[in-house]
């Protein structure tokens, strides 16, 4: 199944939410002492959205996009004010159907990349109707 969009949903940053950020790393391999030190609030909004009016999230479905860690169900954070450029994931409409893919820019050409060995590229040439929604910029799942 490729990656498709489930629903769009404006970003909205009219209510903040304070989350304890405490001032010490976690580390990823062995444990070091603790330190407990609360840094400051986090707030989602401020940390996930940088420009409110730009920004949507999208919940996806599928599994074309798993190498790059977004899979079935997540939650994708997308700027449209962002830039589209090589390497970077976005949302893109495409003979009229929405999709999550990675640009690839080579040998004068352009493609919509899954991140998944199961889907093929999709070559946007100047007859395809593609239009780009945004750049993701986050995508927040369950461990």
């Amino acid at each position: 199944m490729a990656l498709t969009i489930k629903r769009i949903h404006p970003a909205s940053v009219k209510k903040s939410l304070k989350l304890p950020l405490f001032l010490a790393k976690v580390p990823a391999g062995f444990p070091s002492p603790a330190d407990d030190y609360l840094d400051k609030n986090l707030d989602l909004n401020e940390y996930l959205i940088k420009n409110s009016s730009a920004t949507f999230c999208v919940r996806v479905e599928g599994h074309s996009m798993v190498k790059a860690g977004i899979h079935d169900g997540d939650i994708l954070v997308v700027d449209r004010s962002l830039e589209p450029r090589d390497k970077k994931i976005v949302i893109a409409i495409v003979n009229g159907d929405l999709t999550v893919k990675r640009i690839k820019k080579e040998k004068g050409k352009v493609y919509l990349e899954p991140e998944s060995d199961e889907f093929k590229p999709i070559e946007i040439s100047e007859t395809t109707d593609c239009q780009v929604w945004g750049v993701v910029t986050y995508a927040i799942h369950k461990v």
